[in-house]
């Protein structure tokens, strides 16, 4: 029996993971690999050669560091579950004229949901993840903590965790900086490893071609789109387009269409397959309306609180009042004016470095909300 328990690694056969299970190991846990087979590329038409957590090379990967380290591998299959959930909810998203991140709806419903089940299969205390990001536990309340490396924190996918979840899963890595790891890993001899190339695309979108994913996963939607208009802000056409399924809010390129000034995508009316255009002033917002919450640091946290509000995983936290109101939903009103907020992604809360909660974007800030 091991001192500290038996955990279950979620192993992509990259260096993050492989870190991990290397931290945990000589820590004294007992390790169990598990490599989770997401996505078929090669079955989706895209025009690249498959790679990341679910090609064959990262799978063997995988293997080879439980090989070496002594500890069990699995492999299993959640294509079916992962397609019905997260890329059929990327898909309608973009029907719906929003911006998905399906990044944070997979670590919420998939990936830990999977983990935990196979956890309790295996008699596995706990779970652990590659992910730069700390778990805090105050009050009986356990929450996500930013992680020491402020280039790769990954607090802003992890705000749908549940508290079950955050009591069972453990972060290595999040009191450390990347070349920390990478230095780990060349210092144990995965020297090709310490050296990966990492890939930031959506796994299932692998070639970063959203429009082309969509074109193949809907049959005709390229016929039904077709002949869409952009407008300004007043409602004058500008000219035509393929279909706002294809646009995204803030984007100035590929409008295929020419101005004497800098254009940008400002809002996305799908059922007029309309797209607005406008200066980058058109993209300023006071606040925005968030719905499906999860609140993490807190308990029947209720009001107000002045939070920091971050609205894409790259952007810096906002000062903000964050009221939530009693359907559940949040109003959150900018200190100063945000440029670029889109409807579909996560909002975000945090005190200081704590995540106090977040959800998804749903529209704008409407006075009196």
């Amino acid at each position: 029996m091991s001192k500290n328990g038996r955990v279950l690694v979620a192993m992509s056969g990259g260096i993050d993971s492989t870190v991990t299970a290397m931290l945990l190991h000589e820590a004294g846990y007992e390790v169990v690999g598990i490599t989770m087979k997401t996505w078929d590329y090669a079955n989706s038409g895209g025009s690249k050669k498959e790679t990341g957590c679910c090609s064959l090379d990262s799978i063997n990967d995988a293997r080879q560091v439980a090989v070496d380290m002594g500890f069990h591998h699995f492999i299993i299959d959640i294509r079916e579950e992962f397609g019905d959930y997260v890329i059929d909810n990327f898909v309608d998203e973009y029907l719906a004229g929003r911006t998905p991140n399906p990044c944070v709806l997979c670590n919420t419903h998939i990936k830990w949901n999977a983990l935990l089940k196979r956890a309790d299969a295996l008699d596995c205390e706990f779970i652990a993840t590659g992910h730069y990001a700390q778990i805090a536990n105050e009050n009986g309340r356990f929450f996500i903590r930013r992680s020491a490396d402020r280039q790769k924190d990954q607090s802003y996918v992890l705000w749908g965790l549940s508290q079950d979840a955050l009591r069972r899963s453990r972060f290595p890595l999040g009191g450390m900086t990347k070349p920390e790891v990478r230095q780990i890993a060349f210092d144990a001899g995965y020297t090709a490893l310490s050296k990966k190339a990492e890939s930031y695309e959506i796994c299932f979108v692998p070639d970063n071609d959203y429009r082309g994913f969509l074109k193949r996963k809907v049959a005709g939607l390229e016929e039904q789109v077709k002949d869409g208009l952009f407008v300004n802000a007043a409602g004058e056409v500008l000219g035509r387009h393929q279909g706002y399924p294809f646009f995204t809010i803030g984007q100035r390129k590929g409008l295929g269409i020419a101005f004497g000034e800098p254009m940008f995508v400002t809002e996305i009316i799908p059922e007029e397959n309309t797209v607005v255009l406008g200066p980058v002033t058109g993209l300023v917002r006071n606040g925005m309306q968030v719905y499906q919450l999860n609140m993490q640091k807190y308990a029947g946290f209720s009001g107000e609180m002045e939070l920091a509000a971050k609205i894409r995983y790259k952007s810096e936290p906002a000062l903000s009042r964050v009221r939530l109101n009693d359907n559940g939903t949040a109003a959150v009103e900018f200190q100063a004016n945000v440029s670029g907020v889109a409807p579909g992604q996560s909002a975000v809360f945090y005190e200081g470095d704590d995540v106090v909660g977040g959800g998804i974007i749903f529209g704008k800030l409407d006075k009196g909300a």
